[in-house]
């Protein structure tokens, strides 16, 4: 049509990330935990969580109230407060504004306050004598909701649950809001807190392992500011199912797909990072990662450093990738390949990274 003006093309790139994990706070922390392969899950006090685990990789210290003050947060549950300390973290150096997007992963939410609030409902006089300030965060969305309410982020917020994966369709998702110019920076990550009820849900499911909590949070631009270190650009992402359990055909059938839609971006593979997914399914997902990729540096399964975190696993996938990269000048303007699987659902996700310069 004459008289239109051709469209900017966007490049999403990543600019920041912070963490809170079992290895500290900050990123300096989390680069220091994952470069020594330090074992971050320790025992826990049983008797205080009231949990059948007697390991756990916990954010050492953490305490939502002693962390963000008293002011606002008497309801506020754990994972609402990783996630809203993780992002004000990162906007101590990321240019936001009021328009800046945001995009949470989690599980579903705070399984303890859901069981809280049901339990208070069944055994209160009537059912809606329940605490007004926990009402908010109650829901799977809440902990996004306060992240914004408190950083004062009026972009589009949005709440992704994917599994274990969970991070890199945030990511995706964060993508597409810049690529159809819906925002120019979007926060996104994913985080999962360490609960009574978590940890017995666990149990009885029978899944094997300690568990792990934490938040990793990263800042997406549209690639339009000059000034801002580019640390990965996204050149690709995949999802998948698996369906007839070939796990390893399936991670297989998705990593190609990735690797073909990031074209030459994927040419040079620096990096490879497997989700470490427990038994067999973990096994098949390393295997045709290394069947498919040929890469030069391997990383470890973060499962075996900081527990199952669940669906902020593929987001401190991630924040390894850059924290080794930001740590080693043979990684600039290479690949990196991750993969992720749920065996609980099937899923199955890919994502490959373009890395830019050191940190």
């Amino acid at each position: 049509m004459t008289g239109t003006s051709p469209r900017k093309i966007v490049t999403p790139v990543i600019t920041a990330w912070t963490a809170l994990s079992a290895f500290g706070a900050g990123r300096d922390a989390f680069a220091a935990g994952v470069a020594g392969r330090r074992t971050a899950v320790t025992a826990i006090d049983r008797a205080m969580w009231g949990t059948p685990d007697e390991r756990a990789g916990l954010v050492p210290g953490f305490e939502t109230r002693g962390v963000l003050g008293k002011k606002g947060t008497r309801g506020m549950n754990r994972v609402s407060g990783l996630a809203v300390a993780t992002v004000r973290s990162l906007q101590e150096e990321v240019a936001a504004d009021a328009a800046t997007g945001l995009v949470l992963g989690t599980t579903t939410g705070s399984a303890q306050t859901m069981m809280e609030t049901i339990r208070t409902a069944l055994q209160a006089a009537l059912p809606y004598h329940t605490d007004p300030a926990t009402t908010p965060y109650g829901v799977m969305n809440g902990a996004a909701g306060q992240c914004a309410i408190w950083q004062g982020l009026k972009g589009p917020n949005a709440t992704i649950a994917a599994g274990r994966p969970t991070g890199l369709s945030a990511m995706s998702y964060a993508r597409r809001l810049l690529l159809t110019g819906r925002a120019r920076t979007v926060l996104f990550g994913a985080a999962e807190e360490y609960s009574r009820a978590r940890s017995w849900l666990e149990f009885h499911a029978g899944d094997a392992g300690p568990l792990g909590e934490g938040c990793a949070i990263f800042a997406l631009t549209d690639g339009s500011g000059g000034d801002v270190p580019v640390l990965a650009e996204i050149a690709a992402t995949e999802f998948g199912v698996c369906v007839d359990g070939d796990w390893k055909a399936a991670v297989a059938r998705v990593t190609r797909r990735a690797l073909a839609a990031a074209g030459p971006a994927a040419a040079d593979v620096w990096a490879a990072c497997a989700s470490g997914a427990a038994g067999s399914t973990g096994t098949a997902e390393s295997a045709a990662l290394d069947a498919e990729v040929d890469a030069e540096v391997t990383l470890p399964a973060l499962t075996g450093l900081l527990g199952e975190t669940h669906a902020v696993s593929a987001a401190f996938q991630l924040a390894a990738v850059l924290a080794l990269a930001g740590r080693t000048p043979a990684a600039a303007r290479r690949a990196a390949v991750l993969t992720s699987v749920d065996p609980a659902s099937g899923t199955v996700a890919a994502a490959i990274l373009r890395l830019g310069g050191t940190q």
